[in-house]
């Protein structure tokens, strides 16, 4: 591994812990009909799912999703073609991880000098560089920028909290009970909020709607 690599591999570590991207592993499994005579529908509730704001609240993202799929949701004076009945769970746990981290071996902190007798400036510029304190402007040896050696990659222990979230979803005919379509959602992150990842999740229950039949797909979302 060149040194150019080493750099690069401490940059794309930085960006990915910033990166505000859903990961999501959606498996689908599906007997959807060609064709919908009645596209209606009724979510089915359990007591203490009728009793749960949060609840609710995903409801409102499933029934805005069911909606781009072509379902309408039945009044109370229609006998609706199919139910929606859906629960999800998340736990946290504790995770520990070696990561390697590219770090400057030549600062040493402050002196006389400025940044260090060996500090950035003299990293970046060279031995004579602007960076050097108050030697800058001599030039002659500001073209290596690892005059002084490769960058050093350093391994440290990190602990942090990893939420672990699933979604499972299930549409099946009101008359028999039948299931029609039965997707289940997983997602992990550090994000320890449920609400703000739920409806990236359920944007992925129906990506692609009905999508391949038990097939696991990886499907990642930018979140707004």
């Amino acid at each position: 591994m060149n040194y150019s690599t080493l750099i690069l591999l401490g940059m794309s570590l930085i960006l990915s812990g910033c990166a505000s991207v859903i990961r999501t592993e959606v498996t689908a499994f599906n007997a959807w009909p060609a064709e919908v005579a009645d596209n209606s529908y009724v979510f089915e509730r359990t007591k203490a799912q009728d009793d749960s704001l949060e609840y609710r609240s995903y409801e409102n993202l499933v029934r805005n999703a069911v909606r781009n799929i072509g379902l309408q949701e039945a009044d109370a004076t229609k006998k609706p073609s199919l139910k929606i009945t859906f629960d999800f769970n998340q736990r946290i746990v504790d995770v520990r991880a070696i990561q390697p981290v590219v770090v400057d071996p030549y600062f040493y902190g402050p002196s006389f000098y400025g940044a260090g007798f060996y500090g950035r400036g003299a990293f970046r510029r060279g031995f004579y560089g602007a960076g050097y304190g108050g030697y800058g402007g001599y030039g002659g040896y500001g073209v290596d920028p690892f005059y002084w050696g490769p960058p050093v990659v350093q391994y440290q222990d990190v602990s942090y909290a990893l939420s672990q979230r699933q979604l499972h979803l299930m549409i099946r005919r009101y008359a028999d009970n039948k299931s029609v379509y039965d997707v289940t959602v997983k997602s992990q992150g550090q994000n320890p909020s449920l609400a703000a990842v739920m409806p990236y999740m359920v944007r992925g229950a129906f990506a692609g709607f009905p999508g391949p039949n038990g097939v696991t797909r990886t499907i990642e979302m930018k979140m707004d």
